[in-house]
């Protein structure tokens, strides 16, 4: 689970990299910053998917029957806020978006899911702090 976690700062800083020198128009313009983008922020949505997940299970929080459940235990047994809980929630909406080749989605909605580096950034503290 560390290893994720440090993935996941890596992904942060890459991200808070890239909005600071890519704008909406330079990923227009690129399809290969495009799929960066897409990828960098499907790949952290991931992550945190995948640590809530296994936390949930390791530590005996219940049974989930999807992703959002694992967030939803995560916040029952305050390992993270309520209203980071709600915000990471509404982000495995965007990765179920970003999977799916068939979806087209808007670059300027694409650039705004930047908005969550700091929601994943919350986690990764969140959990470091609680597994110590």
């Amino acid at each position: 689970m560390l290893h994720r976690l440090l993935t996941l700062e890596e992904n942060i800083a890459t991200l808070k990299e890239m909005s600071n020198k890519i704008t909406i128009e330079d990923i227009k313009k690129s399809k290969f910053d495009e799929w960066a983008l897409r990828y960098g922020i499907f790949e952290s949505i991931q992550i945190v998917i995948d640590i809530a997940c296994h936390i949930s299970s390791k530590y005996n929080l219940g049974v989930s029957k999807n992703y959002a459940e694992c967030i939803e235990k995560l916040e029952k047994f305050n390992y993270i806020s309520s209203s980071l809980a709600k915000s990471l929630i509404s982000a495995i909406g965007l990765r179920n978006m970003l999977i799916h080749e068939y979806v087209h989605i808007d670059i300027e909605k694409l650039y705004s899911f930047l908005d969550y580096i700091n929601d994943f950034g919350a986690f990764a503290l969140s959990i470091k702090d609680s597994i110590k």
